[in-house]
């Protein structure tokens, strides 16, 4: 049995042993990023110089956007250095900084995303009131109460990940720190099923939000079907549809990649989902 602290490096994993196949995966990680970093550098530019855009949603979507920012810069340019230059490795430190951050932007993201189904809802089935529900001191509270949610989780995931002691070897099978990988090399039964704990709680709340979140829709959809202009509807389900597809998409792969079965859980299965919840969503 090692202790964690006691592990100098982890070992990440390989995208390919063919130096041919590390480069192309090093130009792909590299056009999605600039990809995700144009999409919301133009977000955030749109949101910072049009006046037209200093609304709640603009202001959330403002938000969001950073945290996408975040977690592309998390996980992409460490799978890119390791591309590039043909490693594998990444320090003790460095992961748990990873995986820390990862979490942090993953429940402000979430939470962002709920909060802007709230917004979505004001808007349409109490428009009189937007203003006094949704005035700039309420929407400051409610994004800050997003980062501190996100921080909170990250600090009580990542302190206790990283106090399991490890006896499985350092190979993570993972081209990123993440929680599961980690569990996987965990000798303690009891933090294990402490972190098993904590993640429960962690989907319970996400479970509530998704909650929340279909109630909010059906109210919003029964509204715009009572909307009588043809026009009005489809301006309506313009603005929702996308939101509801994002936080679908996010549920679904972020829930199977932390509480899929053993069963059928494979190192390719894995690494499909990772890149899905971790990159291709953040755009």
């Amino acid at each position: 049995m090692s202790n964690s602290s006691s592990m100098p490096q982890f070992l990440l994993l390989a995208f390919a042993d063919r130096r041919e196949l590390q480069l192309l995966h090093f130009w792909l990680f590299l056009a999605i990023s600039l990809a995700a970093l144009l999409a919301n550098g133009l977000i955030l530019s749109a949101v910072a110089c049009d006046h037209h855009l200093h609304t709640p949603m603009g202001f959330f979507l403002l938000n969001l956007s950073l945290t996408d920012l975040g977690c592309i810069c998390t996980t992409v340019p460490k799978a890119m250095h390791n591309s590039l230059w043909g490693t594998t490795t990444i320090s003790y430190h460095g992961c748990a900084a990873q995986v820390f951050l990862l979490v942090f932007f993953l429940g402000a993201e979430f939470s962002l995303l709920t909060i802007m189904c709230y917004d979505r809802y004001v808007a349409i089935c109490k428009p009189l009131h937007y203003g006094t529900l949704l005035g700039s001191r309420a929407c400051a509270h409610m994004a800050a109460a997003a980062w501190a949610t996100g921080f909170l989780i990250a600090l009580l995931h990542t302190a206790n990940t990283f106090s399991l002691p490890l006896c499985q070897g350092n190979a993570l099978g993972q081209f990123f720190c993440e929680i599961p990988a980690i569990l996987k090399l965990s000798c303690s039964h009891s933090g294990y099923r402490r972190e098993i704990g904590l993640i429960g709680v962690s989907a319970c709340l996400m479970f509530g939000c998704f909650i929340f979140i279909v109630f909010s829709y059906v109210q919003i959809f029964r509204a715009v079907l009572r909307i009588p202009s043809q026009q009005g509807r489809h301006k309506a389900f313009s603005t929702c549809l996308p939101h509801l597809a994002v936080v679908s998409l996010f549920i679904s792969t972020a829930t199977f990649a932390h509480l899929k079965p053993l069963s059928i859980s494979s190192p390719s299965l894995d690494l499909v989902v990772a890149v899905l919840y971790s990159v291709c969503l953040q755009h």
